[in-house]
């Protein structure tokens, strides 16, 4: 077992986590990401298809309202565009019956960026140094001590893989799965705990899928790409097209709880048969499909995240806690934002707050 000692140390690799080292990567202290998944970008996850990205995790950021995601989107030399919304919407009846419905615009204005949100995460890490983020290290145990904390990583039952000795450990992942799968020694307070294992995470309980074409056929009949379904298996859909040229995309959420989201391939094939039926043949036959089930997810999700959250919770600091013993842990995933939770931009708002908390 090897023990390494370090000022900051950072548990989670999303958003929040990766800020967070940006940030400090300005500063002269030494600080390391732990991130339990092969990859960084935690929700976020875009894969690539013919130098398109398609976004499996969150798609949109709001200009008007998200001052922090328009400066470092410029600060880092990335560009946005609008998302698709002309023309008019599909609604699907319980019995299966489609009819147009009128489009709706979103309020404010939604926009994606060119790249896919994975752009942020790729052009934070060039600030980063390489060795200062450590995939494939599941955090298991973190130990107070008389200063800062001792943390582990490994698996419960067998021996830790190796320790970080720590001033600070910043928290930036979501309060549900840290308190699911890490053991705090002493035991945080019950208050704390129910406060953690109450605050839903938010996409958890969702599955996504992005289906790529090489003509927007239904913008060619007047159609946004804007849908719901109340028949299912989708219950949203949305256009989740490239920047005016190929390819073109329709992407959405899966409408039906994940303990019947078991046989992908079967789900697949369903949604496929699905948008034929909404938006015609041509939406049967993609040149490309991804699908992603983030309940089953086990670095997002815990088993109380099966039920998908459907209206966006108030989030904030669990217990009204942004830090705990004595300032040595602070949480910084985007459900512990002060200011829009759950979002990208609360994921940020977090994560300097962390940063700049002693």
């Amino acid at each position: 077992m090897t023990t390494e000692t370090v000022d900051t140390l950072i548990i989670g690799g999303g958003l929040s986590g990766i800020y967070a080292a940006y940030l400090l990567s300005q500063s002269d202290k030494s600080f390391v990401v732990l991130e339990a998944r092969e990859r960084i970008g935690g929700r976020i996850l875009c894969p690539e298809h013919h130098g398109f990205f398609s976004d499996l995790g969150p798609s949109w950021y709001w200009p008007e309202v998200h001052p922090k995601m328009v400066h470092l989107i410029q600060v880092l030399g990335l560009k946005g565009y609008r998302h698709f919304e002309e023309g008019m919407g599909r609604f699907q009846s319980p019995h299966g019956a489609v009819h147009n419905v009128r489009g709706y615009p979103m309020q404010p204005l939604c926009w994606r960026l060119c790249g896919g949100m994975m752009a942020l995460i790729t052009k934070l890490c060039e600030h980063i140094p390489e060795n200062a983020i450590r995939l494939n290290h599941p955090v298991c145990q973190i130990e107070k001590k008389s200063t800062g904390a001792l943390v582990s990583v490994g698996e419960l039952d067998r021996e830790p893989w190796t320790r970080f000795k720590t001033n600070k450990v910043i928290l930036a992942l979501p309060p549900r799965l840290a308190a699911a799968t890490i053991l705090f020694n002493p035991d945080l307070s019950h208050n704390l705990t129910q406060a953690m294992l109450r605050m839903g995470t938010w996409m958890a309980g969702h599955a996504k899928f992005c289906a790529l074409y090489e003509e927007p056929f239904w913008r060619q009949t007047g159609l946004s790409g804007h849908g719901f379904s109340e028949r299912g298996p989708l219950g949203e859909i949305h256009d989740g097209s490239n920047n005016g040229r190929e390819p073109y995309g329709l992407t959405g959420f899966v409408g039906i709880p994940a303990v019947q989201r078991k046989h992908q391939q079967h789900l697949s094939e369903a949604i496929l048969s699905q948008l034929e039926i909404i938006y015609g043949k041509p939406a049967a036959r993609p040149t490309a499909f991804f699908y992603k089930d983030w309940a089953r997810e086990p670095f997002t999700a815990t088993q109380y995240d099966q039920p998908p959250i459907y209206q966006h919770p108030y989030y904030h600091p669990p217990a009204g806690q942004p830090s705990i013993w004595d300032g040595t842990i602070h949480f910084a995933g985007t459900e512990t934002a002060d200011e829009h939770g759950g979002y990208l931009e609360g994921a940020l708002t977090a994560a300097e707050r962390a940063v700049m908390n002693q």
